[in-house]
């Protein structure tokens, strides 16, 4: 597992994820604004990267279709994207945070589903990711 945090107590959980949860390849905690905090090992820099930009892009797709057509809030719980070869799901993780778990799609969605909502009940508080703030100095004047 690699991090971009100093609390390095996301690894193990994160690899407690994938191994109780059948089927599931790799797990990503990622900020709202596609930044990724911390990833599985068999997940490439690169590749983690990329995951994360996906992730935010996809939930933030799914805010805009609730503000339309839900009910105005733009609340996401969850989302979900079958491809071919696998299946992503993308949860809700503390403040400004989302944990990402892509499986194979052998994976039963409702045992994923569940294992990604009780690690976020559980370490809820611990996935909060602030809003990235203008670097002092770099405003125009």
């Amino acid at each position: 597992m690699q991090t971009t945090t100093t609390d390095n107590s996301l690894n193990w959980l994160l690899q407690g994820l994938l191994e109780r949860t059948p089927g599931a390849r790799h797990a990503l905690v990622l900020s709202r604004d596609g930044l990724k905090l911390c990833w599985s090992e068999h997940l490439t820099l690169d590749l983690a990267d990329q995951l994360s930009a996906i992730c935010s892009g996809i939930q933030a797709l799914a805010q805009g279709a609730s503000m339309e057509f839900g009910d105005g809030t733009g609340g996401v719980r969850q989302s979900m994207t079958e491809f071919h070869g696998g299946l992503l799901f993308i949860v809700e993780a503390g403040a400004g945070a989302h944990l990402a778990v892509v499986a194979g799609e052998d994976a039963d969605p409702g045992v994923v589903g569940h294992q990604m909502m009780e690690l976020v009940e559980q370490i809820g508080d611990h996935l909060r990711a602030e809003p990235r703030t203008e670097a002092a100095g770099s405003g125009t004047s």
